[in-house]
């Protein structure tokens, strides 16, 4: 029996590396103005290996897609919820019925976890969440039982890492903010009574964006950086370090084996010095070689549940934090792939199948205009970008290399993809014409969108969610390039 059991975890152990790695988990953002069918990214998941997915909403095209595919699920509900789920256990129960029970039923989704709120007590929010959050986690938990589930669907709190701190500035000192302490170990208490997770994000390229005296090569996997010693501990990167302040705040705490998984971790790669193809590969590859040797932290040597920020780029997410907010898949908003990773054995990553663009043509500022006028083009750029995303022609970004008339032809462009190509989007007071030749200049890509209405989609909001200091700085480098004729 021994030999048998012996052999079969050989055949196991083998079979996993003949097909590389198993198990990968990522997020998968839905704030686009031309998504990808929802069928084609549940392809795109198993092609390359996921088996675990976080939405960040309950989408019901994503949620029905999912249906029957081997992939499990956490299912998000948004910060702006959690109000009227903490103060009605009967629209708890109208939610749970909604958005797991209906698609577990119907579609034999493969739902695992609820996602109470997304970094609800962020400094930012300024306790905005922190006396609902509780009681919204203790109602959903409440109408998953209701409803028959609660032994097969958990609950979790996605948290931000800055709800803890050390004040040693060593992993070892980690503890949970004062403000919110007692919260967070009753948030805790009540997961752990629960079965189920404590999630965290975690975000090493922030730590370096924000820090101008952060060591960036303390921020990768396999670097140059002098480690940092704790005790009898060496820590070579932030991500262990920062992962192992939360167990250490865990412990300290009497809650030493509760079950983390990493619910945020990834490299965006446009907008930010520190953000371009190179960094988020060297990352990226560097984390996908930790989950496929199994590899944990010095304080938790199982590995946890690693979610990948993000899957795909969202050109209509917010960018409040930063343009990057808009770039942080590792495949671009098509399904096309950035930039090469080996999932295990050299197995490389595989490309969106199906997918249908509009024509094949673009809108360009006229050859026959001049720039002896650049408030007048300036207007129009910034017309453009107000409704289109311009944030890839920023300082330091991946279009940033562009002349000033490139610069007004990628921001008409941008306009005229997000609204179809409509033939009054390429007009612009007569300063743009439509092209059939690619205007693309590595590394900046002139898109072509999907195309929505081959793929039967409907789309609730094309317009993304620029903000005015952002349309306002863009209007204002473009108008002063065109000025001093530089770019």
């Amino acid at each position: 029996m021994g030999g048998f059991r012996l052999f079969w975890l050989l055949f196991v152990w083998v079979l996993g590396i003949e097909r590389g790695v198993s198990g990968l988990a990522c997020n998968w953002g839905l704030q686009s103005t031309h998504p990808l069918p929802p069928n084609i990214v549940v392809k795109l998941l198993k092609d390359n290996g996921f088996d675990k997915v976080k939405l960040f909403e309950a989408d019901p095209g994503a949620l029905k897609a999912l249906g029957k595919s081997g992939i499990q699920v956490m299912v998000g509900i948004p910060n702006d919820m959690l109000a009227s789920l903490a103060g009605s256990a009967g629209n708890a129960e109208a939610w749970v019925q909604q958005n797991v029970s209906n698609y577990i039923s119907k579609y034999g989704t493969d739902i695992r976890l609820v996602a109470i709120g997304n970094e609800p007590f962020l400094h930012s929010y300024k306790d905005m969440f922190t006396q609902t959050t509780l009681p919204a986690l203790q109602n959903i938990q409440a109408a998953l039982g209701k409803a028959g589930l609660g032994k097969k669907v958990k609950t979790t709190v996605p948290l931000n890492a800055d709800v803890y701190q050390t004040d040693s500035g060593l992993p070892s000192g980690g503890d949970f903010r004062p403000d919110i302490r007692d919260l967070m170990l009753k948030i805790i208490k009540f997961i752990q009574d629960n079965g189920g997770i404590l999630t965290i994000n975690i975000y090493p390229f922030l730590s370096l964006q924000a820090d101008p005296n952060f060591p960036k090569e303390f921020a990768f996997f396999n670097n140059k950086a002098n480690p940092v010693v704790d005790g009898p501990i060496v820590y070579t990167n932030v991500y262990d370090a920062n992962f192992d302040t939360l167990i250490s705040a865990l412990e300290k705490n009497g809650f030493g084996q509760m079950p983390v998984v990493i619910g945020e971790v990834g490299w965006p790669t446009d907008c930010d010095p520190n953000a371009n193809i190179d960094n988020a590969r060297r990352f990226n590859q560097g984390l996908l070689d930790r989950i496929i040797r199994g590899q944990g932290t010095p304080k938790r040597r199982a590995p946890p549940d690693v979610y990948i920020f993000s899957l795909i780029d969202e050109d209509n997410k917010s960018v409040e934090p930063g343009n990057f907010e808009r770039h942080w898949g590792i495949f671009n908003y098509d399904g096309s792939i950035k930039y090469p990773l080996d999932l295990g054995k050299g197995k490389a990553l595989t490309q969106a199948k199906g997918v249908k663009y509009l024509a094949r043509q673009w809108c360009v500022l006229s050859p026959s205009v001049g720039v002896s006028d650049p408030n007048a083009l300036a207007q129009s750029i910034s017309q453009a970008c107000q409704y289109a995303d311009c944030t890839s022609i920023g300082p330091g970004s991946s279009c940033s290399n562009l002349d000033p008339q490139r610069n007004a032809s990628y921001a008409f462009n941008m306009y005229y993809q997000t609204m179809d190509q409509r033939k009054d989007a390429c007009s612009f007071n007569n300063l743009s014409t439509v092209t059939t030749v690619d205007p693309s200049q590595p590394p900046c890509r002139f898109e072509i969108m999907i195309d929505i209405g081959k793929h039967e989609l409907s789309v609730s909001n094309k317009v993304p969610a620029a903000g005015f200091g952002s349309l306002l700085l863009v209007s204002l480098m473009l108008v002063l390039g065109l000025a001093n004729g530089v770019h």
